[in-house]
């Protein structure tokens, strides 16, 4: 198993977050992102931490797996959920303990933050692999099922 290290993203690490967040769309969902638009995003979460967060796996040198956070906060609990989104891992690194290495950094600051009460993510509902992973990690299933109106629908 090799050594993973994890850190917070930095506006030097744009091209590698969206050539992961391209790929994840496409091996996930099979969908091709428009990439200026997922540049602009990322960059925007990069130079503002109220959007969200990413954090970084690397083995050596080598930028290996993503994971981005936003917030949420949950009036029925008084507190904030923490929405793990853009979860990626290079291919050649899956079933490594990438993913591992970044929930746990992620579940060791939540625990330490008191405004936190939990973590959710979103996973596309035909993905069982990743769903199996976060199982593992402790994940469950919410029961909630997750609807949207895009702007360009209304």
């Amino acid at each position: 198993m090799p050594t993973i290290a994890i850190r917070p993203a930095t506006p030097a690490d744009e091209e590698i977050v969206v050539e992961f967040n391209c790929r994840l769309a496409t091996e996930s969902e099979n969908k091709q992102l428009d990439r200026p638009t997922v540049q602009l995003g990322v960059r925007a979460i990069l130079g503002n931490p109220q959007h969200g967060r990413y954090f970084l796996a690397s083995v050596g040198d080598q930028i290996v797996g993503q994971m981005m956070h936003t917030w949420e906060w949950s009036d029925w609990r008084n507190g904030e959920i923490w929405w793990l989104q853009s979860v990626y891992v290079h291919p050649d690194f899956r079933r490594q303990g990438v993913f591992r290495s970044l929930i746990q950094h992620l579940q060791a600051e939540a625990a330490a933050s008191p405004n936190v009460v939990g973590l959710r993510l979103y996973v596309e509902e035909h993905n069982t692999s990743a769903q199996a992973t976060y199982e593992r990690l402790g994940l469950k299933i919410a029961g909630y099922v997750v609807m949207e109106a895009l702007k360009t629908n209304y």
